[in-house]
């Protein structure tokens, strides 16, 4: 590998993902090769020239590139550049049939695709954001389904939704996935996700989150420190706490308690 080149890779608590990865590369030239996984990449910089399937495509910040499990593809940087920066999830061969392989690999500028893999790679990239990126997992498999098949998607089942809210709300500190969600309640994670959000007006991993900061409050008022707070809440650690908390009550767990203290 040549100057500037980077790497780090992890293996997330998100289901169907098998691996993270975030590269910098800059004369390194990938051969032919192949992998087991559904491969989900964005091009933070530069552009990537690669062949799969006899044609040859570019992948750049424009765009959303999937790629097949078991067909050869290679990578390269695009000529006169300095090389790319990219983001990759690697996502069980179960994720999603491979006879969709054509027709999806197919369409990587739709901008709802792109702005969801986006979404899905944030996650993915913030400790303690497992569910949020397991939500936004499904919503890529969805757009993809639909783009492969014209599927239609279920009805709303409110009942179902407030089944998964009951489950929430038993895990609310320990959390639960919607994989693990769909096996308790017999519904495929994403019908339970759009039952939820069709009836309680947001989907269930900022449910869940909103609860716990719900909770975090609660601790902060008798008195707990705020990383105490976070832990006890379900939270990651107290930067994470603090991110959330801020967003939904304009303060931090610290300027909250410290209210408290000399109110």
């Amino acid at each position: 590998m040549g100057g500037g080149t980077w790497m780090r890779a992890w293996s997330p608590a998100v289901p169907s993902v098998r691996e993270v990865l975030h590269a910098r590369m800059t004369d390194h030239a990938y051969p032919a090769h192949a992998h087991a996984d559904w491969a989900l990449m964005l091009v933070d910089d530069g552009a990537v020239v690669y062949d799969l399937g006899g044609r040859q495509r570019i992948a750049d910040r424009s765009s959303a590139t999937l790629l097949p499990p078991g067909i050869a593809h290679d990578g390269r940087a695009a000529p006169r550049s300095d090389g790319f920066t990219k983001r990759v999830a690697y996502l069980d061969r179960s994720w999603m049939p491979e006879s969709f392989a054509g027709p999806v690999v197919d369409m990587p500028g739709r901008t709802d695709l792109l702005a969801a893999t986006r979404r899905l790679h944030r996650a993915l990239a913030e400790p303690g954001e497992e569910h949020a990126a397991e939500h936004a997992l499904l919503r890529v498999a969805e757009m993809l389904a639909a783009a492969a098949h014209g599927d239609a998607h279920p009805q709303r089942d409110d009942v179902l939704a407030r089944r998964l809210r009951d489950l929430l709300e038993v895990h609310l500190v320990d959390g639960i996935s919607l994989q693990d969600a769909g096996r308790v309640l017999g519904s495929h994670p994403g019908h339970l996700s759009r039952s939820f959000a069709a009836s309680f007006g947001m989907p269930p991993h900022r449910y869940l989150t909103s609860r716990r900061v719900d909770l975090a409050r609660e601790l902060l008022l008798r008195g707990e420190r705020p990383s105490t707070a976070a832990a006890s809440a379900g939270f990651h650690d107290q930067a994470h706490l603090t991110r959330h908390f801020r967003r939904l009550l304009g303060t931090t767990p610290a300027r909250f308690a410290g209210a408290r203290q000399s109110a």
